[in-house]
């Protein structure tokens, strides 16, 4: 039960992403992503991750700007299997499953230095993670495990069962960028940069107060095991001196050349096959002793991954184009765990100590362009493409996406006077998802997103920002197909799972020009 548990409730943390972007990637790398989401052909300090080579057409000097985002999300599973409706705090056979993720502080600093055709280019945030998620009453894919467990030991006298989760995951990836952009022409600017990444991730799983509900009253899990050995003990002592004595009669038959009674045959029959039960039960029941007291364990991992950025921006008249390319970014996950031995579940392996887990952030094409129909009005519009399936993640989970992630986005800024900026925009993002890819531990769906914000100079070289962004995400639906799990003789039935979240940001940023 330990391993089974654990191994469930640490898979699913690993995607804590509480932002926008692709499945391993953040791409709301400051407040004006959150006022206006489209900046892939933007030419301001933001660009710097969004439009590198664009910040060259910035005015000379050294130009900061420090970001403080918060986002709160939910994570929302609503699961229906028969197995629930055994559980003594469930009134039937569907559960809701919610995780919170909050992250109170996301921190992003852009810096760039611009002299001649030259710009020198900083950029620190978090491109992964983000944050952390709980979920206080832990989650399906688990229960359904101790639940069938339960189902299991029916014939021992198991009449349902009752238990306490907890999960909590903590995801960081943080990243540095440097690199410069170079005008070739007044109009044209390219960009070539490296950006290092560097992940830290904490899993925490606990599993109390299993029991196995009796006619008698609930009985502690571990104490149901014990009883249940004595029980079979017993059981096949019993049967086994059946055997002996119905042998022998049979045996006085064949000696004397005289047919064996059909009722004695059937009577033996019985008998081997209530034996062959037993020591199938009582195989099972040993297989579960040693995870009879729960879960308490902890594993952290860390990692460290380097990819070259390159970039192109071009002007036109009242246009502005411009692409970036993101490389792959190789990433090797280290564990610190508690799980030391290995184990016939493949997602407890995962997490053994000293394993090393594929969580590559994918590469990453953008495009952008930005029209400007009057001086203070620019109207922006970019595409996102992911190359997720050509990244490596755990047990090649990228091949059973359908196809890559993309991302289409569109908005628009106002400058109302020399001191008050607005600004709006939207983002839809369409994952290839598939119902193999799709599970409770670490899922994403379909989405919407929409923010809006503004800018105001308090002084001539300092402006103030403030923005907030919403997501809506759609409902995934679908079949969860039956489980067996042989190492332990459990079938886990089939049911169905419906997915969903919330997200919400909020951010304040300042940005100071010398």
């Amino acid at each position: 039960m330990k391993k089974i548990v654990f191994s469930l409730s640490v898979f699913m943390m690993t995607t804590v992403s509480a932002l926008a972007g692709d499945i391993l990637t953040n791409t709301n790398q400051s407040v004006a992503f959150l006022k206006n989401p489209s900046r892939d052909a933007a030419i301001a300090l933001d660009g710097v991750y969004s439009n590198p080579a664009g910040v060259a057409f910035m005015p000379e000097g050294f130009h900061v700007a420090f970001n403080w985002q918060y986002a709160h999300q939910t994570r929302t599973i609503t699961s229906t299997n028969p197995v629930y409706s055994w559980g003594r705090k469930n009134s039937g056979d569907t559960k809701v499953f919610e995780g919170v993720a909050d992250a109170p502080i996301i921190p992003s600093l852009q810096a760039a230095y611009n002299k001649g055709k030259w710009s020198i280019q900083f950029n620190f945030s978090v491109p992964g993670g983000g944050g952390k998620c709980e979920f206080a009453d832990g989650l399906g894919s688990f229960e359904r495990v101790v639940g069938s467990i339960a189902q299991m030991l029916q014939p021992l006298g198991a009449q349902g069962y009752d238990m306490d989760g907890y999960m909590r995951g903590r995801q960081y990836y943080y990243g540095v960028q440097l690199g410069a952009a170079y005008k070739i022409t007044p109009d044209l600017s390219v960009y070539g940069g490296l950006r290092l990444l560097y992940g830290d991730a904490t899993y925490k799983a606990k599993i109390s107060n299993i029991q196995v509900l009796r006619a008698e009253g609930p009985q502690e899990f571990g104490a149901f095991l014990e009883d249940a050995t004595t029980t079979i003990k017993n059981g096949l002592e019993l049967v086994g001196a059946g055997i002996q004595q119905v042998n022998a009669g049979i045996a006085q038959y064949e000696a004397a050349g005289a047919p064996v009674p059909a009722e004695l045959l059937q009577q033996q029959a019985q008998l081997l096959g209530t034996q062959a039960q037993l020591k199938k039960s009582e195989a099972g029941v040993a297989s579960l002793l040693k995870y009879a007291q729960g879960v308490n364990l902890l594993c952290n991992q860390t990692s460290l991954g380097i990819a070259p950025v390159f970039g192109i921006d071009y002007k036109v008249g009242r246009f502005n184009f411009a692409a970036k390319y993101e490389f792959k970014t190789q990433i090797r996950m280290k564990n610190e765990s508690t799980v030391n031995e290995a184990s016939a579940i493949p997602a407890v392996n995962k997490f053994r100590d000293g394993e090393e887990v594929n969580e590559d952030q994918p590469a990453q094409l953008a495009l952008g362009v930005q029209w400007s129909p009057i001086d203070q009005v620019r109207i922006n519009a970019g595409w996102h493409h992911f190359f997720d399936k050509d990244a490596s993640w755990y047990n090649n989970s990228q091949e059973l996406l359908k196809h890559n992630t993309n991302e289409f986005s569109l908005g628009a800024e106002w400058d109302i006077n020399d001191r008050l900026n607005v600004s709006a925009g939207g983002q839809v993002t369409r994952y290839g998802l598939s119902d193999e890819y799709m599970n409770d531990m670490s899922f994403v769906v379909n989405s919407f997103s929409i923010g809006l914000g503004f800018n105001f100079k308090v002084k001539k070289n300092i402006t103030l920002s403030a923005a907030y962004f919403q997501t809506y995400y759609d409902n995934y639906d679908m079949v969860t197909p039956q489980q067996n799990m042989t190492a332990i003789g459990l079938t886990i039935p089939a049911g169905r799972d419906s997915f969903t979240r919330t997200n919400r940001v909020f951010g304040v940023g300042c940005q100071v020009d010398f």
